[in-house]
């Protein structure tokens, strides 16, 4: 697997902005990549319907929202990328459907960076309540989703991998191989049944990218595999984990698999994800 050249950066005016700036271009540094920095949010006007209702103050309002928001996520990104050439700011083009243009972004990229939304944060007014689940299930690329709580530590010297044998498994893996063959540790964790034979045969498969793993043996997928994944991240020291992302849709929403939705709200490390 070739490393990221093309990454997309998502975004808003959180103050959790900077930290995917400053990692992405970490990123880009260690993998001799570009960054093009997308600012995409949803209109104030959509987000607030009933200024089309009101007085033509409301409407001049919520035309002010969007350029303060606008003007500090740019003072932000010139001060998180330092001068950076590797990292260009784009814009969404039309200002009202973030979720549909970032996946269309995504489409020509090999790598997105995004941010797991705080719950209840009002700043999460910014982006549909579905964005990260459309971009993550839809774009069909990889991600990097960075916890809201922040970092302490640099990402990608401890990796633990979640393996199952399947689709969304096997393309995290692919997708994560230049990380592993950069860590100092890689761990490798299996849920589920006939678990030696399925970490011996990743075993195989990863030794012959030359990367060697400590391997573990997860017990049963039951109901706190989630929980038990994120202990276990916590036991070993991992500053990324590595996982598929599993989902299906239900009355036309994506609806994401307990360990996935898990993983997405409690998350304290970095997480690389592909569905």
């Amino acid at each position: 697997m070739l490393s990221p050249k093309s990454i997309l950066l998502h975004l808003d005016s959180s103050p959790q902005t900077e930290q995917r700036i400053k990692i992405a271009r970490h990123v880009a540094e260690v993998f001799d990549a570009q960054v093009t920095a997308l600012y995409c949010i949803t209109a104030a006007l959509l987000r607030y319907p009933f200024a089309l209702e009101g007085a033509a103050t409301a409407l001049s309002m919520m035309d002010e929202l969007d350029k303060e928001a606008k003007k500090s996520a740019q003072a932000t990104f010139e001060k998180a990328c330092a001068g950076s050439a590797r990292l260009r700011w784009s814009e969404s083009k039309n200002g009202t459907g973030a979720t549909w243009e970032f996946i269309r972004r995504a489409f020509y990229s090999d790598l997105m960076i995004l941010g797991q939304q705080e719950e209840g944060h009002f700043l999460n007014e910014e982006l549909p309540f579905d964005f990260l689940t459309n971009v993550l299930m839809q774009s069909g690329r990889p991600a990097l989703i960075v916890p809201y709580v922040g970092l302490s530590n640099p990402i990608a010297q401890t990796i633990l991998v979640a393996w199952k044998p399947t689709r969304e498994a096997a393309r995290a893996v692919s997708a994560a191989l230049p990380w592993l063959h950069q860590a100092k540790y890689v761990h490798v964790v299996c849920y589920g049944t006939e678990l030696q034979l399925a970490l011996e045969a990743l075993s195989v498969f990863l030794k012959a990218h030359g990367i060697s793993a400590i391997l573990h043996q997860g017990g049963t997928e039951s109901g706190h595999a989630g929980e038990h994944l994120l202990s276990l991240a916590a036991d070993v020291q991992a500053d990324l984990l590595i996982m598929g992302c599993y989902g299906h849709t239900r009355a036309r929403q994506w609806v994401f698999g307990g360990v996935t939705h898990t993983i997405l709200r409690s998350m304290t490390v970095p997480v690389l994800m592909v569905h």
